[in-house]
């Protein structure tokens, strides 16, 4: 302990109910395994699912699920040009937007006697990655123009940096570019990638998607929920990953610091509501782990404070012991840091142990 317990046969429900929801409309799914550090028997799961392609956004954990022995097609959602190399022996597709990377990897791909295939992303108002609507006939056509290189998709990126909702407008735009570049360069794109976990609100309202053949889910699949509100999809597994804690200590202490208050260990001026004297646990769990925000107490445990070691909880309601465990759900920002948290173990349980959602 502390350890996160996973549900393989939920992650692969929700993979299963989400590539039969967006494929009745077409739509194909890349199953994105960033937040679970490349585990591969969660990008299996997903693989079983029904998931086409299994993305990830560190060519290290690619790496990883190949030595593992997964059979799949891979794409690379972050393309460093310092890992160009690698990219072309290790990955199937990757996402780009700079020029000067496609030429490494089409030289890369060159030395290794083989084509690349890319997915050039488009700006479409988020401000991440992508190129501007009125830059990309110049971008493709320098890009068509490398010997080893294959445009296999266009695709676009929302509801991540600046938090842009996908609607009918951003949707609509982004096929008609797809028309305008398969008429003017006599070219068939096969992946037009229109998003995220963020985009099932829009293909719920939306009977036309368009050309939008291919989202890039994992929170969706991961903990069953949609990203413009974090709202649970209907039918999905919410609780597929669990985080456990140890009770280190059980006290009753007061409510309010002695002394004058400073700074914390992270720099901030702490503020504490006088409650009286109170029944306090803290757990062998803190800043270093996990992303403390992120996390909800299914024990009805309200989190005081944290620390790099420990998380403070109110224990008035529960009369916790040392040595108790317990647990919490987790949102996306605290499964990926506590996946990718040595300190965290991480085990596979059995489903029926778990409820259905």
């Amino acid at each position: 302990m502390p350890r996160i317990e996973i549900v393989l046969s939920q992650i692969r429900d929700n993979a299963r109910m989400l590539s039969e929801l967006y494929g009745q409309k077409g739509i194909s799914l890349m199953g994105v395994s960033k937040a679970v550090l490349g585990e591969p028997s969660i990008a299996e799961a997903m693989i079983q699912g029904g998931v086409r392609f299994i993305a990830d956004s560190r060519i290290e954990n690619i790496q990883k699920m190949k030595k593992a022995g997964i059979l799949t097609q891979f794409v690379l959602l972050r393309t460093p040009l310092s890992q160009a190399e690698a990219v072309v022996e290790s990955v199937d597709i990757s996402l780009n937007t700079e020029i000067e990377t496609l030429r490494k990897l089409s030289y890369y791909a060159k030395a290794h006697n083989k084509n690349h295939q890319v997915i050039i992303m488009v700006e479409l108002g988020d401000l991440r990655e992508g190129i501007l609507p009125c830059d990309l006939p110049q971008f493709i056509r320098k890009t068509l123009a490398l010997s080893h290189i294959k445009v296999v998709g266009i695709g676009c990126n929302l509801a991540c940096h600046g938090g842009v909702k996908p609607d009918s407008k951003n949707m609509h735009e982004l096929s008609e570019l797809v028309d305008l570049l398969e008429k003017e360069f006599q070219i068939s794109l096969e992946i037009i990638s229109g998003g995220n976990s963020a985009n099932y609100e829009w293909y719920k309202s939306d009977q036309d998607v368009g050309r939008i053949n291919n989202l890039r889910l994992g929170e969706s699949i991961l903990l069953g929920c949609e990203t413009v509100s974090r709202k649970a999809i209907p039918g999905l597994h919410t609780r597929a990953f669990q985080l456990i804690a140890e009770v280190i200590e059980s006290k009753k202490k007061p409510s309010l610091p002695l002394g004058e208050i400073c700074q914390d260990a992270f720099g901030n001026v702490p503020y504490f509501q006088d409650r009286g004297i109170c029944q306090r646990a803290i757990i062998a769990l803190g800043r270093q782990d996990i992303l403390v925000s992120g996390l909800k107490s299914n024990n009805d445990l309200e989190i005081l404070g944290s620390s790099s070691d420990h998380i403070i909880l109110s224990s008035q309601n529960r009369h916790l012991q040392v040595g108790d465990k317990v647990n919490f759900n987790l949102d996306y920002g605290s499964l990926l840091a506590a996946m990718t948290s040595p300190f965290i173990s991480k085990q596979f349980v059995n489903s029926s142990n778990y409820g259905v959602t």
